[in-house]
């Protein structure tokens, strides 16, 4: 693939904070002995700082080998790889390393050591003091949304598989990194957490701006987390290298077009985010203050659910009226099954959501899981119907 000049994605021209590098790959080429055919030929591949950038193709394609050479877990056979205007081919591999977050299936945590001292291993490694160690662990277990206070003294063991896969996010972000190499993270998670990790991604890829490289075997996971997608055939061949809605609506070769698979129409449905569509401000009210107050003011506005928010505005149930008002103050239960999508989420997300919960809405929240507002099942399926009149046209 020869080099070209990439345009900004809308995510990138959006104005948010880039704190990410650009990476550029020129002729890199991995051969192993005895076989006949290089694991990846001479690849050339830009990728734009703050972009997250989805790697799919076939098993076996060289995709993940291709990954792995950026950090210098496998060394390349020939090329040269550059960060920002750095050339770091010859560099010290553990060096590297470290400059260079790397998430992998399950999250790859240490299971004697606990989630802090999981997340604060490379600061500690840099040289990083006690203090400022413990500070960063404490801002990025937030971050990734998960009390400090809670979880930091846990160890591997005693978390769910999301919540171990959020700590190795946070691991990967202790030392701020500007690139984050991630190797098919969310693929040993159920369905419903595996919807969550990537609405946690996206939210915080809209917070830091990081250069994102990802693998993953899900085309319609590279779509909705893609800013831009490059398809691979057999020896990292770039087939196609485009934005998810260029590739869906224009496969490069007939390859790419099977690639998709059916009901690209339904996936191109798929890239319309939840912040794209109105959604419902509601009334809400704090754990701890007065229910009648807020009853009375869910019923000025015509509402018929209170959105109840903890202390720092996230929130954690929707009780009824009839529920509410059986109270004297608001209660800090925390309901479990709350459906809640991120405003990156895409419809066809909120819609499963809805179904999975057997609820007409979800919750929507946004920076730091505050409170954005609701979005109805009547909003998405307006929304499909537009997306799906505009197809046609």
């Amino acid at each position: 693939m020869s080099d070209t000049t990439l345009e900004p994605t809308a995510a990138a021209s959006a104005g948010r904070r880039v704190s990410g590098v650009p990476i550029r790959l020129a002729g890199v080429t991995k051969r192993y002995p005895g076989q006949d055919r290089p694991a990846v030929d001479d690849v050339d591949l830009e990728i734009p700082a703050g972009e997250t950038v989805m790697f799919v193709g076939p098993s076996g394609c060289g995709k993940t080998t291709l990954l792995k050479m950026i950090n210098r877990l496998i060394e390349p056979t020939g090329g040269r790889i550059h960060l920002g205007d750095e050339d770091v081919t010859d560099q010290d591999p553990d060096r590297l390393r470290r400059r260079i977050g790397y998430v992998i299936q399950a999250g790859g945590l240490f299971p004697h050591m606990t989630v802090g001292t999981n997340i604060g291993l490379v600061p500690r490694m840099l040289g990083w003091d006690k203090q400022r160690t413990a500070t960063r662990t404490e801002e990025l277990l937030d971050l990734v949304g998960l009390d400090p206070a809670v979880y930091r003294d846990r160890y591997p063991r005693e978390l769910s598989g999301g919540q171990q896969q959020r700590v190795g996010v946070a691991r990967a972000l202790a030392a701020d990194p500007p690139v984050l190499l991630m190797d098919e993270p969310f693929g040993a998670v159920d369905p419903v957490t595996r919807q969550r990790l990537q609405d946690e991604l996206l939210r915080i890829q809209e917070e830091l701006g990081k250069t994102i490289v990802f693998v993953t075997h899900d085309f319609d996971e590279a779509v909705k987390l893609g800013d831009r997608i490059v398809v691979f055939d057999v020896g990292a061949r770039v087939v196609q290298y485009d934005t998810p809605e260029a590739i869906l609506a224009s496969p490069a070769e007939e390859y790419v077009a099977d690639f998709v698979g059916a009901g690209a129409t339904l996936k191109q449905l798929t890239l319309t985010r939840v912040a794209d569509v109105e959604l419902q401000q509601v009334t809400t009210a704090t754990v701890g203050g007065d229910a009648g107050q807020a009853v009375a003011a869910a019923r000025a506005a015509g509402h018929d659910f209170v959105v109840v928010l903890d202390e720092r505005g996230r929130p954690v149930s929707w009780p009824t009226l009839a529920e509410l008002s059986r109270r004297t103050t608001v209660p800090a239960t925390v309901d479990e099954r709350l459906p809640v999508v991120g405003l990156r989420s895409t419809l066809n997300d909120a819609l499963d959501t809805m179904l999975a919960a057997s609820q007409g809405g979800v919750v929507v929240t946004g920076r730091r899981d505050a409170l954005a507002g609701v979005l109805k099942v009547e909003s998405v399926m307006a929304a499909i119907q537009r997306s799906r009149a505009e197809a046609a046209g």
